[in-house]
């Protein structure tokens, strides 16, 4: 792994990079399109990747929403274009519990990311150079309305499930709220209705982190040198966020109190000693900055702070009127970034809409990163899901 003197400014994927296994969509080249913040946006690109083929009638859609810092490689591995395996790799596939010999399987790179979708490190339209700071604040809800012009792209008029893990289950329910006759059934996992006041706090911080960095420069430090850019905000603001995606049992079983580096003079004592557990977390930071921009760090924690279905909805009740999908929602007994309680809402809620909606939860001490460490819990319960939706369609 690069030291922090060889990380580059940003690991985004830049126009004339190895595409790998994306494809490219592009809208708004004649007519802006409009976010919820006033701003708009022209020419903008989503990045996307697929698995399987799309039945005659177009039928057998199934978009996967990724989480923070995912993107569109959901499923594959490592190699040219991707510096990583697919963030599902266990579960989309053939023969897997997401079937690709079954489902058309799609996966976009959210706006505002920096894996191909148009975002912070993507060329402006009027001059080509980063948008940098100029790029403007983007919700969950402008990311589900770029995957819809993606959607009419592609041929689909319904998706047979919208399936997401944290930020993920946030589009997949801002799915079932803003196009109901679009979404035949929803997965919503490790997820909330509205993001709350600690939640916001935990992306507060790392915000400050990036902020903070003299490297940063505002936002526009995309021609800086390898070791110049804001990667050490990034990698707090990562490291701060990886406490919250694991459970203390787990640290405690893994790393206790054990220090990495040791005295070298008798039993003396210094300051930056560092105990097992901080290796690891400047390990996950580092690591980060390789392959993720921090301006998209940014504008995708910020979607994920301003989440709430209730907005300019009258209440949540009104918002969650609007879903008629069956829903899964699935939640992690040990997650303390987005607790078990937030997903029993979401069914609580539905059922009491009629809404056809099971839930359940995953028995892991893995915490908020559960739904990727132990999918095998997963299995059956998408499985079903998927068998049950494909055959009300089938019926009418």
């Amino acid at each position: 792994m690069a030291t922090p003197t060889e990380l580059p400014a940003s690991g985004a994927w830049r126009p004339g990079d190895e595409p790998g296994k994306r494809k490219f969509f592009t809208f708004a080249t004649d007519r802006r399109f409009a976010l919820d913040s006033g701003a708009a946006l022209s020419d903008v690109t989503v990045a996307y990747e697929t698995w399987g083929h799309l039945d005659a009638d177009a039928s057998n859609a199934v978009l996967l929403c990724h989480a923070w810092t995912g993107d569109s490689h959901a499923s594959g591995s490592a190699g040219r274009g991707h510096s990583t395996p697919g963030w599902w790799n266990d579960t989309v596939g053939p023969g897997k519990p997401i079937d690709t010999d079954k489902y058309f399987v799609v996966c976009a790179n959210v706006l505002g990311g920096c894996q191909g979708s148009t975002g912070p490190a993507s060329p402006h339209p009027d001059d080509g150079q980063p948008y940098g700071s100029r790029f403007p604040v983007v919700t969950i809800r402008d990311m589900v309305r770029s995957q819809a012009r993606l959607m009419e792209d592609l041929g689909v008029r319904r998706w047979l499930s919208v399936i997401g893990g944290s930020m993920g289950g946030m589009q997949a329910l801002e799915w079932a709220v803003m196009y109901p006759h679009r979404v035949r059934s929803m997965v919503a996992v490790a997820t909330c209705m509205q993001a709350t006041a600690q939640q916001i706090a935990w992306g507060a911080i790392g915000r400050r982190a990036i902020g903070l960095d003299t490297k940063w420069r505002g936002g526009d430090y995309y021609d800086a040198e390898p070791g110049e850019g804001p990667t050490e905000g990034l990698a707090i603001a990562r490291m701060v966020a990886q406490v919250t995606f694991r459970s203390d049992n787990v640290f405690t079983d893994r790393f206790g109190r054990e220090l990495a580096d040791k005295a070298t003079v008798g039993d003396t004592l210094g300051m930056w000693q560092r105990f097992e557990v901080e290796r690891y977390l400047e390990h996950h930071g580092n690591k980060l900055a390789t392959r993720f921009d921090a301006n998209s760090y940014l504008s995708i924690g910020k979607a994920m702070d301003l989440h709430d279905v209730a907005r300019g909805r009258g209440s949540l009740e009104r918002a969650m009127a609007r879903v008629t999908a069956p829903t899964l929602a699935v939640g992690i007994w040990s997650d303390m970034l987005y607790p078990a309680y937030q997903q029993r809402q979401i069914h609580e809620i539905l059922r009491s809409n009629a809404v056809d909606c099971d839930f359940v939860e995953i028995d892991s001490p893995h915490g908020h990163d559960a739904f990727l460490i132990n999918s095998d819990q997963l299995a059956e319960p998408l499985e079903r899901m998927l068998a049950k939706a494909s055959k009300t369609d089938a019926a009418g």
